[in-house]
């Protein structure tokens, strides 16, 4: 067996016995992508092996996407199977984990009308709802990895042949996993233990805000009472451990809803529904966006915004330092589970119930009262550089260094 083989071989079982942690007689879903079996089917037994009971696999297909989009009449974005949705949701009921492989080529709806994107999204949204909130209440183990594509591929590594951007794009998997190190699973025990030691300084600190300056970024974040920073691993309803992310150098909170004021600037190209929106800026008033700009992708970003009521707000918090192996390996991904990772970031649309003290059990109409923003989306972007300098501002008003020069000043 080759070294890839072999790192291959631990990138699944990592997936399985670390990112969803699979439990004895459980089912495994996977959402996956069919430009890749052979490695679906490496984790498929890798998850048999663990124990799961069932391993049900749900393909997609970008050419098939790619025709729908091309092809079919408008009505056909407005709706989303219920049978679909009704299975996810029977799925996660009877307990079973999630696991999302992503391989999308960035490009892939480029030149497709905004709006078919849009309605299919907003679609997909409102039938998924109830299945979404297992997912981010944590009621569920889930976890996303990633596996290339040669149009991906070749976006990351454009001044390669074929088969030498799929080889350079899987190395860079395979590093930023860890899958690459004598014993993943021991360094990833070590890596979110550093983590840990980070979620549990700002958990004492309970900052009342966060102030962030950069080139082009003067925002102000304010932070609900209750919130909880979270990193990591996290423990679905059951107390089984599992790692959403897989790679994850994050530790992140949810904003007060109304609480967000300023400008800020990406610093990463966005991947959105198979387009890239880049160099763009947001502009924040009371929690709500009011303005933004954007040299790439404003269309995509508009029909982000404008998803629903709670796309015009932000969900989600996330600290990454710049001297990060992601960041330092200097590849655009143009995938979000890596950039986002690189990067300080922020997401548009709703937040994890779990960031609040008690979330997990509120309602809907409970988060919203503690301030707590909730939509049928959550798209991360990414604003972090070696030049954003962020503090921390408690209660009383006193100002702490959290970011200089990009990276962790405690």
């Amino acid at each position: 067996m080759s070294t890839f083989e072999q790192n291959l071989e631990k990138y699944a079982d990592i997936a399985v016995r670390v990112g969803i942690n699979i439990q004895q007689g459980q089912t495994l879903v996977i959402n996956a992508p069919t430009n890749n079996m052979e490695f679906v089917r490496l984790v498929a037994k890798k998850a048999y092996e663990a124990g799961a009971k069932d391993v049900v696999i749900e393909w997609n297909d970008e050419e098939l996407t790619l025709l729908k989009y091309t092809l079919a009449p408008d009505e056909a974005f407005l709706e989303f199977p219920a049978w679909k949705a009704k299975g996810f949701e029977e799925l996660a009921e009877n307990g079973a984990a999630f696991m999302s492989i992503v391989a999308a080529n960035p490009d892939l709806l480029k030149g497709v009308d905004p709006e078919r994107i849009s309605n299919a999204n907003k679609a997909r949204g409102v039938a998924l709802e109830k299945y979404r909130n297992y997912v981010q209440a944590d009621k569920v183990s889930w976890c996303v990895i990633a596996a290339p594509s040669k149009e991906w591929a070749q976006k990351v590594f454009p001044n390669t042949t074929e088969e030498e951007s799929m080889a350079k794009l899987w190395e860079a998997i395979l590093m930023a996993t860890r899958a690459d190190l004598e014993d993943p699973v021991a360094a990833w025990r070590e890596h979110n233990s550093k983590l840990l030691n980070k979620v549990e300084y700002l958990n004492e600190k309970k900052y009342a805000k966060l102030h962030y300056q950069a080139p082009g970024t003067d925002l102000t974040i304010e932070l609900p009472e209750k919130h909880l920073w979270v990193g990591g691993g996290g423990n679905n309803e059951n107390g089984v451990n599992f790692v959403a992310n897989m790679p994850t150098e994050e530790v992140f909170t949810l904003p007060k809803r109304d609480g967000v004021h300023g400008v800020v600037q990406s610093t990463k190209p966005l991947n959105y529904s198979g387009n890239v929106i880049n160099n763009f800026s947001i502009t924040f008033e009371n929690g709500r966006i009011v303005d933004f700009t954007a040299e790439e992708g404003y269309e995509t970003l508009k029909r982000l915004v404008e998803t629903d009521e709670g796309s015009h707000y932000l969900g989600e918090v996330a600290l990454v330092p710049h001297d990060s192996p992601i960041s330092n390996s200097n590849i655009i991904f143009y995938n979000t589970l890596f950039d986002e990772n690189a990067s300080s970031h922020l997401a548009i649309g709703n937040a994890y119930s779990f960031n609040l003290e008690g979330g997990k059990t509120m309602s809907k109409e409970e988060l919203e009262q503690h301030c707590v923003n909730t939509s049928i989306t959550h798209v991360d972007f990414m604003i972090g550089s070696s030049e954003m300098n962020i503090d921390g501002v408690t209660k009383d008003g006193e100002r702490e260094p959290l970011f200089r020069n990009g990276n962790w000043a405690f």
